[in-house]
């Protein structure tokens, strides 16, 4: 199933969310609506802030509440990605040149800490402090996760158990935020908001393991920035550690973290699709799906949980 497809019952308010975002640029300061404006010009697939109102479709689906939630989701997102370009040093983001590229880290970071000022902003316009500290503490995750990703950079002694909780902290733990709040502002059940908790956590770490798996196998047209560039930053995921636990002695990825010579990426990238690799990792995708989608029967609307099915299959088949 496409995106439009799973996406139709919450299209029209998706374009909502994506008209609040572009207010955003509406700011007295010239020089900061110019920034502003090309920040949130793209929304990206819009997964997130998908989740969210999707999340809420089982129950009463209250836009007024629904719709800042997933924006404020939105925005925390796309600071995080603003940040990361800064601290990465990337020049380019889906095609196009980053923020810190053109206006410097500096401005990067400000930017970012300004969007996510306005996600705190949106969230509390839900009137729910149950969603306010939720979106403060996944806030304070991400951050560790990034805090975490920094600090083991080139750093060969990583386990498959902390690559998984960095992957939650840095990508899952949205999605979590995302079907949690959907379902808490939706006035589910609790019993179902802890189901969407363990759909979005689920299916967040299957998002990220995919994305580590495009990093080898896309093209920089595709993704908008060079293939193999997370590896080449000294980032160790997925596909690099299973080629790591073949090869412990003599491989690539050693040799890169080692001498910190950028020719072994190459090298490695073409291990790894010429090898078994990638099928294993998009299986270990497949089963955090089906993990995610294991409870979504208590759902009480149909509909909503075969797109949340679909969703999570999207997820996986996407890089295919």
């Amino acid at each position: 199933m496409e995106l439009k497809q799973i996406y139709a019952p919450v299209q029209e308010d998706l374009y909502k969310v994506r008209e609040t975002l572009q207010s955003i640029s509406h700011v007295e300061y010239a020089w900061l609506s110019k920034q502003l404006k090309y920040v949130v010009k793209e929304m990206g697939k819009g997964i997130r802030p998908a989740l969210t109102l999707l999340s809420g479709k089982s129950y009463k689906y209250d836009l007024a509440y629904l719709l800042p939630m997933a924006v404020s989701v939105e925005l925390m997102h796309t600071a995080t990605l603003v940040h990361d370009d800064a601290i990465d040093k990337a020049l380019t983001r889906r095609g196009q040149a980053t923020i810190n590229s053109i206006w410097g880290d500096e401005i990067a970071v400000l930017m970012g800490d300004y969007l996510f000022a306005k996600a705190g902003e949106y969230v509390a316009d839900t009137q729910t402090p149950r969603c306010v500290k939720l979106f403060s503490q996944t806030l304070g995750t991400i951050s560790s996760g990034e805090i975490g990703q920094f600090r083991s950079a080139f750093n060969l002694d990583q386990s498959r158990e902390y690559y998984l909780h960095r992957i939650y902290s840095k990508t899952a733990s949205l999605f979590s935020l995302a079907t949690q709040s959907g379902a808490i502002l939706s006035k589910a059940p609790e019993n179902i908001v802890d189901i969407m908790k363990e759909y979005g956590d689920n299916t967040g770490i299957a998002f990220q393991i995919v994305d580590d798996i495009l990093d080898f196998t896309s093209t920089e047209e595709v993704m908008g920035k060079p293939v193999g560039s997370d590896l080449a930053q000294g980032t160790l995921t997925l596909p690099a550690m299973l080629l790591m636990e073949r090869y412990p002695d003599d491989n690539p990825v050693k040799k890169l973290f080692e001498t910190g010579d950028k020719n072994n990426v190459a090298e490695a990238i073409n291990m790894i699709l010429n090898s078994t690799i990638i099928d294993e990792c998009y299986k270990m995708a497949a089963e955090y799906c089906e993990k995610a989608c294991q409870n979504l029967h208590s759902l009480p609307d149909k509909v909503s949980r075969e797109l949340l099915h679909a969703l999570a299959d999207y997820v996986v088949k996407q890089g295919k």
